[in-house]
């Protein structure tokens, strides 16, 4: 089970962290990432890592402002997410899958067999 979290209302420029936190399944293996989703629009990937080998996803809007990273300690995904922009308002959700896909695969959201809720982000220009 996933659980997402730290979603809210901010402003352009502004940060925002975002967590996800697994029980039941370690983190640690196969992808794991977040996606977001627009109502009406298609869910689409925001940054996902494959484990082994070692592979980050970015999407092209978010790279450089957004990072995701994961504390193995306490099994918990994060996406920091800064200078953010009013396109960046969706619905997140945090995925997981226990499979190693190719890199040209990552960003695909059929790929994810777990997933969480969504946590919502507005950002006001």
């Amino acid at each position: 089970q996933l659980q997402a979290s730290g979603g809210g209302l901010v402003q352009a420029g502004d940060s925002l962290r975002l967590s996800c936190v697994a029980s039941g399944r370690t983190l640690g293996t196969g992808s794991v990432g977040w996606f977001r989703q627009i109502l009406g629009k298609e869910r689409e990937a925001v940054a996902v890592i494959r484990w082994s080998p070692r592979s980050t996803y970015y999407a092209a809007s978010v790279k450089g402002r957004f990072t995701i990273f994961r504390d193995n300690a306490e099994n918990t995904l994060y996406l920091q997410m800064n200078s953010l922009k009013a396109d960046d308002t969706a619905n997140y959700y945090c995925a997981a899958d226990p499979r190693s896909w190719a890199y040209s695969a990552l960003s695909d959201p059929a790929h994810c067999t777990y997933w969480g809720q969504g946590t919502l982000v507005t950002v006001s220009s």
